[in-house]
């Protein structure tokens, strides 16, 4: 039967694992009290590391719905409940396992999947949220102020008599597509009087003047 301590200690797993955006489990095997507490420092405040037990932490991954791999549960085990940044504290576990080998990354989970060191690397070597937000705000401004001197220099140029931009002329249609188009909608009087103006053969004036003048009567 589960002591009230113990019962406490797996609520409060769960709950750490429920409330994490990622889980980093790791072995702390030779660690001093004061690197241990140098490593949650370099964490920061919004991440949690707590030494746990194997037994009561399989349990409580349970109730929360998370599936670990037992492989991460031997040995010395600590647990890393990242509620801040997930790849600000993967760099500060792999910077500081470099500085102090005895700390060892098992695996974790990210977005509710099982993960390996190898991919908590590759998170750590990610730019950080922060960084991609100032990179985004620069390129923001860089094409504002762009722009704020393109409005300048025009509004100098209108200012100093310039005149506006004139649009493109519109295309002409080709003479031959005109006198279709005059031809096909002009009374058949206006039709006769244009091919006599042109000069056109006695044999076309006379096939035209008849038909307009059977139009009239």
């Amino acid at each position: 039967m589960a002591t009230p301590d113990k019962s406490a200690a797996v609520a409060e797993i769960a709950e750490d694992f429920r409330t994490a955006n990622a889980t980093v489990l790791t072995e702390y095997r030779g660690l001093s009290a004061t690197l241990l507490k140098q490593l949650r420092r370099s964490l920061g405040v919004k991440n949690k590391y707590s030494v746990v037990k194997n037994t009561l932490t399989k349990i409580a991954a349970k109730e929360a719905g998370v599936d670990l791999d037992p492989a991460m549960l031997a040995g010395p085990s600590a647990v890393a409940f990242i509620k801040g940044d997930p790849i600000d504290a993967a760099k500060a576990l792999r910077d500081f396992a470099k500085e102090n080998p005895l700390l060892i990354i098992k695996g974790g989970i990210f977005d509710g999947k099982a993960v390996t060191t190898a991919e908590i690397m590759q998170l750590a070597n990610l730019e950080s949220r922060e960084v991609l937000l100032a990179k985004i705000a620069g390129a923001l401004k860089a094409s504002m102020s762009k722009a704020a001197r393109t409005f300048d220099a025009l509004r100098i140029k209108m200012e100093a008599g310039a005149p506006a931009p004139v649009a493109p002329p519109v295309a002409q249609a080709a003479p031959e597509v005109v006198a279709e188009a005059v031809v096909a909608e002009a009374a058949p009087e206006v039709v006769a009087e244009a091919v006599v103006a042109q000069d056109a053969t006695p044999e076309v004036v006379a096939e035209v003047a008849p038909a307009a003048e059977s139009t009239e009567n």
